[in-house]
């Protein structure tokens, strides 16, 4: 069964032995998140339950996805693909004509039932409920660098709604505390929180808004993944836990957020409200510096009589970030593959903060079909905004850097197979882009040419064991080393 809160799930990484308990006390600003950093750098390490925080009643969670194990554990596979392969079989559906073929298809139908959404009438989330005497100071939030602004809220969801089509988007963006009732919404201009905020501005009207702190893993998850456009992040959350997520009105605003939440802060963000956010130690490893942007106004506050406060920490990779965006990129290769068939793995490096570089293998068929690749995925969402793509043959392991380059080296001209492409959007943290969300791309097509791309000279054939001298080997290994 699916974890139902985040409670749930620290219980269940005690158990494993995968979390550790902090009783001394320690401070929010900075002290908390040199300690985290320190212990994902080490790497395989413990999540941390800080049960003495300083200023406050309430507990700190911490590195709580930092391995690949744990996310096994909160999303409940060992096979992150298979996400993915869900999606792709409910996208394929079709209501076929005809009685019989219909009732064949009632056992797919009432799969998407259990992975939508319940709405039920009140939850854990809903024990303490606050208005007026609502705080955004009475949470725990961290400082993570000296020379950040202020304190940042880095790991709660934001839950808006299309003005017009109603589906929901959960995405995690950083918000930093301004006072009691105020705090910047950082939400770059690619997001789909920033869409549905411009199309209300547009109106002149604001954008209402919850923000959601704590809550099942698999839920977490679906908020930072980049979902097909148009697909309610709800139910996202439900096929990646197989079962659907329990929702509760907010007290405030119209919007849905979960039941079994530890923290919902609730509110509107006014386009006639902007304010300086930043700088803030980001994960590309630099500060990102200040900027005007929108700002959330508290109207309310819902949340557990004894709330785990959520939090994570980014810096120069690798940090628990990285693990997380290795399941999205495990997740959505079936989804590439069904637009891309040719398509075999690809890998998003984590020290290329995700955004930077991709590694895609393909099964090459024709000339050309490693630019076609490129373009086709420059052109497929959040992958818009990666700077660089490497594409290789299919027999190239591309989570094998020294696989990647040695194809790199030895099938890539830097004339013939480079490609840049100016004025293409950029992630909006690029430290590197000479204008804010706007830069170049880098393709290098690092596959085995042929005559038909201009390769000319005799085609080289590898230099491989033949499969006698393999099996050979093979059958007399244990007797080459056996001294005895």
């Amino acid at each position: 069964m699916p974890f139902e809160s985040l409670g749930e799930y620290v219980e269940a990484l005690e158990r494993s032995g995968q979390l550790k308990k902090v009783r001394t006390k320690v401070d929010p600003n900075l002290e908390v998140a040199e300690i985290m950093r320190r212990l994902m750098y080490a790497g395989d390490q413990p999540a941390v339950l800080f049960e003495n925080v300083q200023g406050s009643q309430m507990q700190i969670l911490g590195n709580a996805f930092g391995t690949m194990k744990r996310l096994e554990i909160g999303l409940e596979t060992e096979d992150f693909v298979d996400i993915g392969r869900r999606i792709v079989d409910l996208t394929k559906m079709k209501m076929p004509s005809g009685m019989l073929n219909k009732l064949k298809m009632l056992p797919k139908l009432s799969e998407i039932g259990e992975y939508g959404p319940k709405y039920v009438d009140d939850g854990p989330v809903t024990e303490v409920v606050e208005t007026d005497r609502a705080s955004l100071n009475s949470m725990p939030v961290l400082k993570s660098f000296a020379g950040d602004a202020g304190k940042f809220i880095t790991f709660g969801f934001t839950v808006t709604k299309h003005p017009e089509t109603e589906i929901r988007n959960l995405g995690v963006y950083r918000i930093q505390i301004i006072d009691d009732k105020h705090a910047s919404m950082h939400w770059q201009t690619h997001k789909r929180g920033a869409q549905h905020y411009k199309m209300l501005k547009e109106q002149g009207k604001k954008i209402e808004a919850a923000i959601v702190i704590g809550a099942d893993p698999a839920t977490v998850f679906s908020a930072v993944a980049p979902v097909p456009e148009g697909m309610d992040k709800y139910l996202f959350a439900g096929i990646s836990r197989k079962k659907g997520v329990k929702l509760v009105k907010c007290k405030t605003v119209d919007l849905e957020v979960p039941a079994n939440a530890e923290i919902v802060l609730e509110g509107y963000v006014d386009p006639n409200d902007m304010r300086m956010e930043g700088p803030f130690g980001d994960h590309t490893g630099y500060y990102t510096p200040a900027e005007p942007f929108p700002t959330f106004t508290l109207t309310g506050m819902m949340r557990r009589n004894r709330p785990i406060y959520l939090t994570t920490v980014v810096g120069k990779p690798i940090l628990e970030d990285a693990y997380i965006g290795k399941v999205i990129e495990r997740s959505f290769l079936p989804l590439i593959q069904m637009f891309h068939p040719e398509v075999v793995d690809y890998a998003m490096p984590a020290a290329g903060w995700f955004q930077g570089m991709a590694i895609i293998s393909i099964k090459k068929q024709y000339p050309g079909q490693a630019k076609k690749v490129m373009m086709g995925l420059w052109g497929m969402g959040q992958l818009a905004l990666t700077k660089m793509f490497i594409v290789v043959d299919s027999e190239i392991n591309v989570h094998d850097i020294n696989d990647v380059i040695w194809a790199i080296t030895t099938r890539a001209d830097a004339a013939r197979d480079t490609i840049i492409i100016n004025n293409t959007p950029t992630d909006t943290l690029d430290p590197a882009s000479p204008l804010v969300n706007l830069g170049s791309k880098l393709g290098i097509d690092a596959t085995t040419k042929t005559r038909e791309e201009g390769y000319t000279r005799e085609i080289q054939e590898l230099a491989v064991v033949d499969d006698e001298t393999k099996v050979l080997v093979d059958r007399k290994w244990s007797g080459y080393f056996n001294n005895t």
